[in-house]
């Protein structure tokens, strides 16, 4: 039955409101560079299906290999690369366990327990993590009272946290204790580069303890579209039937797949720039007299500006009205640096804050 109304449909952008100057919306709103246009315009491309499509299978091995997996498998979307490795590994009535605010429960259209019938625990924790100790107490014995456990899942970053990163002992621990409780061991890598880059630890040393990990293309690092997903050979291969089904399987995929490569060779050192971008905003923002700001630790900020006088929502509102763009998330504004963010975008969007607040 189709739901009345039309809520679903995006909205179209209000042809009254001014021009987007600054867009702190999220990551996602990059556009690509002249290079890396030039760089998909000239791609070697053949059909991705029948696994002769060059560029794309480049990028398939280098994911491979930068993630220290057997094999790896171009997706559309990150959101494809979750939903195809719980409908590899679970079954109907299984449980997945996860933070409760991680994209697998929270960000996914229900895609998990409407596609594969699976069960999602969602575990409390700072900062859109979970504790090893919180983890083993979610673990419970094989009975038939209760749905098989069948999988751990880790989102790095953690998005709703603040764009927290899981510490490297912590992200170990879990898989070992995963792997003891004989559970699939998945890493959400959405924003894994950004993880990587901060710390210094690389994607491979990071993921070493879990059996598939991704990341996506169309964030920080820039590109238009796409995410990779890496594990076993034997798991890579069933995706791809998931693929199949799920409509994700294309043709000259290499044109697209070509931005990707790009934004490794070129889109991965900066992501330094969009963190220290982040500093300086969320610096500035703790300086205002009543708004309250989450130290970033990647290329999230999240703030409230309640004590002001002015609801975030109105914040949200008045911003908009001066051509700069954020978003509202779990009751905080989140505003997302990324490469289409200049440091002198940071204090113009800090002037206007500043003025509404004054204003108030």
């Amino acid at each position: 039955m189709l739901a009345s109304g039309m809520a679903y449909i995006p909205s179209l952008p209000d042809p009254n409101a001014p021009p987007v100057r600054i867009n702190l919306l999220s990551d996602t709103q990059t556009r690509p560079t002249p290079a890396m246009r030039e760089a998909m315009a000239l791609a070697e491309v053949g059909d991705e299906q029948t696994g002769d499509d060059p560029t794309t299978n480049l990028l398939q091995e280098r994911v491979a290999a930068l993630l220290g997996k057997q094999a790896a498998v171009f997706l559309p979307s990150g959101t494809m690369c979750n939903v195809t490795t719980t409908l590899a590994t679970c079954r109907p009535g299984d449980e997945i366990i996860a933070h409760r605010t991680a994209h697998i429960l929270s960000r996914e259209g229900g895609a998990h327990a409407a596609l594969g019938g699976f069960q999602i625990t969602g575990l409390d924790g700072d900062d859109g993590q979970f504790s090893l100790e919180t983890f083993r107490a979610a673990l419970h014995p094989k009975t038939r009272y209760e749905p098989p456990q069948v999988m751990v899942s880790a989102e790095q970053t953690a998005n709703i946290g603040g764009g927290t990163i899981w510490p490297q002992a912590t992200l170990d621990a879990v898989a070992a204790a995963g792997k003891d409780a004989g559970l699939w061991t998945h890493i959400d890598g959405a924003r894994l580069m950004n993880a990587v880059v901060a710390t210094g630890i690389s994607a491979k040393a990071m993921t070493a303890g879990w059996d598939s990990a991704w990341i996506d293309f169309s964030k920080g690092l820039g590109a238009p579209v796409g995410a990779v997903l890496a594990g076993p050979r034997a798991f890579i291969d069933e995706v791809w039937r998931w693929k199949q089904r799920l409509g994700g399987a294309m043709r000259q995929s290499g044109v697209i797949a070509a931005a990707c490569l790009y934004a490794l060779d070129h889109h991965v050192d900066r992501l330094a720039d969009d963190h220290a971008n982040a500093r300086r905003l969320a610096s500035g923002l703790a300086q205002i007299d009543g708004i309250e700001v989450q130290t970033p630790q990647t290329n999230l900020v999240f703030f409230k500006p309640d004590r002001t006088g002015v609801s975030g929502a109105d914040m949200v509102a008045q911003l908009r009205r001066r051509g700069v763009v954020l978003a509202m998330m779990e009751g905080r504004i989140r505003a997302c640096t990324h490469l289409d963010v200049s440091a002198d975008m940071i204090e113009q969007t800090l002037d206007h804050v500043r003025e509404i607040v004054r204003a108030a």
